[in-house]
């Protein structure tokens, strides 16, 4: 079955995991790219750049709606945004380039290893922490690196960068208002970056796909997170995460 050009069928799966991948983000704020990215190179067998270009482009329409909300809503803290998205659009694009210049079949270890420490990183997180408010003092550095990971992995921007302020002391609301629209540019420049090293027939289908199941789900997902508590999905998701990671990177390396 075809709908404006498109193969249905074909769609479907990719609809799917932007629609869970939303409904996690949406909730808990954050692994939108790291949920898409895993599902698609460990469920769909997508090869790391092809995703990560697709995760990237879909991010693109999503952080643009989050950010002009946080603006909106007077949650940026503007000196560090400058601080975080200067850095940030810089590692994106050196993440881009470097995982689309690699074989795959190489790329795809190091990706599933990335995506577990995530993983790891999520249920150390969910377990919360005693917030002191304090000025952070790594932040160009802490940008620049999660710019890379993000577009070398596919995602991570938010559970990088977020998570590392939060413990050194931010303001949560400010944070992650700062992060999500500072994540719009860096997403940009990564799309870009695909684009010029893949072309435009790398996404078609999947991309449209993941669009439509992330719009689908935003709704839904503002309901879950009025009555989800968020510790819960994050410890969820940490293990969905890592244990998909590490089989994948077990069937990489076997």
């Amino acid at each position: 079955m075809e709908i404006f050009g498109f193969d249905l069928s074909a769609m479907l799966p990719f609809v799917a995991v932007g629609f869970v991948a939303q409904l996690i983000d949406g909730a808990i704020g954050m692994a939108f790219g790291v949920i898409t990215n895993t599902l698609l190179v460990s469920v769909l067998g997508v090869p790391p750049a092809h995703a990560s270009a697709r995760v990237h482009v879909v991010e693109m329409f999503t952080t643009a709606a989050s950010g002009i909300s946080h603006i909106l809503h007077r949650n940026v803290d503007w000196r560090l945004f400058r601080r975080l998205a200067i850095p940030g659009v810089i590692g994106a694009v050196l993440g881009a380039y470097v995982l689309t210049s690699i074989d795959a079949s190489i790329a795809k270890p190091f990706v599933m290893a990335y995506l577990a420490c995530i993983g790891l990183y999520l249920l150390y997180k969910a377990w919360g922490y005693t917030h002191e408010h304090r000025e952070p003092k790594v932040i160009a550095p802490l940008g620049l690196i999660g710019g890379f990971l993000d577009a070398a992995g596919g995602g991570g921007w938010g559970p990088v960068v977020t998570s590392n302020l939060l413990i050194q002391g931010t303001s949560p609301r400010m944070t992650v208002g700062t992060v999500n629209t500072a994540e719009f540019f860096l997403t940009t420049a990564a799309s870009a970056t695909f684009i010029s090293q893949l072309g435009l027939e790398a996404f078609s289908i999947a991309t449209f796909g993941l669009l439509i199941g992330g719009i689908v789900a935003a709704p839904l997902a503002a309901f879950v997170a009025r009555h989800v508590q968020p510790q819960r999905l994050m410890l969820m998701v940490g293990i969905v995460l890592t244990a998909t990671s590490l089989f994948s990177l077990y069937k990489a390396l076997a």
